[in-house]
């Protein structure tokens, strides 16, 4: 059976670490980029079963654009999207929260599968990509 392979998405390398051993420690093959651009040539070359993103990375809002170009593209279009982000800690400490959820998903605005706020634990993201992906 072919590795399954996670695309994880954001502009902290550290946080990407993590995420990268604690997934490749379960088993899943793991892709790397660091913005928008570094995402789409890796879906336009690879086979991508899941996908971790985050919002901010070189705007504050690209995450959400990027979500939205995922889902028009033909690759990965079907292919689960774990929004990973700290942007609710960030707005509530600029004094006006958004609060984002699983509740604010949408086609439109938010097209993805599921919503974490960040620090996430490694077994929870590790979980939460399993059931994702419906292992």
């Amino acid at each position: 059976m072919a590795e399954t392979t996670i695309l994880l998405v954001d502009d902290d390398d550290d946080l990407l670490e993590v995420n990268r051993l604690a997934l490749e420690a379960a088993g899943f093959g793991v892709l790397i980029a660091h913005h928008s651009a570094e995402a789409l040539a890796i879906v336009q070359q690879h086979t991508i079963h899941g996908i971790v993103l985050d919002v901010m990375m070189q705007t504050r809002d690209e995450g959400f654009h990027l979500a939205r170009v995922l889902r028009k593209t033909p690759q990965t279009r079907n292919v689960p999207i774990l929004m990973l982000t700290g942007v609710n800690a960030e707005s509530a400490r600029q004094g006006h929260p958004l609060r984002l959820s699983d509740d604010d998903r949408d086609e439109m605005w938010l097209p993805v599968d599921r919503f974490l706020d960040k620090p996430v634990s490694p077994e929870r993201l590790i979980a939460m990509l399993r059931e994702l992906l419906g292992e």
